[in-house]
C-alpha cells in the first residue's frame, strides 16, 4: 500500500524573504522560494514554494508578478502576517510542509 504524502501545517515562518532574482526570494537561512500569482478571482494571493531554485529561475509556466508589483522584501509581522517593502500587509493563508517541500500562500489584506 502506498503511503500518502505527509502534509504538516507550520507555525514557524521565515523571518524575512528578500528578492534574489526575477521570480526567486531568499529567506534568512539562504533557502530559495519561487513565487507564483494565484488567480482567485478576487484578492491578490501569492504562492511561495521553497526549493533549490537558482537566481532568475523561471521554469513554471504561470503568470508571475512583475518586478514593479512584487515587493523587494517581506518581513514577518505579528506572527501571522508579513509587511512588504511597500508597506502593504499580507496575511498567511497557509504554510505547510509536504514531504520535503514547503509551501506558503500570502494574501494581500484589504486595507493595504
Amino acid at each position: 500500500m502506498a503511503e500518502l504524502p505527509l502534509n504538516v501545517p507550520l507555525t514557524s515562518h521565515p523571518i524575512y524573504l528578500r528578492i534574489r532574482g526575477p521570480s526567486v526570494y531568499e529567506d534568512e537561512n539562504q533557502r530559495t522560494w519561487l513565487h507564483v500569482v494565484m488567480d482567485t478571482g478576487g484578492d491578490l494571493q501569492v504562492q511561495l514554494r521553497q526549493g533549490d531554485y537558482p537566481s532568475g529561475y523561471n521554469g513554471i509556466p504561470t503568470r508571475l508578478l512583475t518586478s514593479s508589483t512584487m515587493p523587494l522584501m517581506w518581513t514577518l509581522h505579528l506572527g501571522n502576517q508579513y509587511v512588504d517593502s511597500m508597506g502593504r500587509f499580507w496575511r498567511i493563508v497557509h504554510h505547510v510542509k509536504e514531504d520535503d517541500m514547503e509551501e506558503m500562500i500570502l494574501e494581500l489584506m484589504d486595507d493595504s
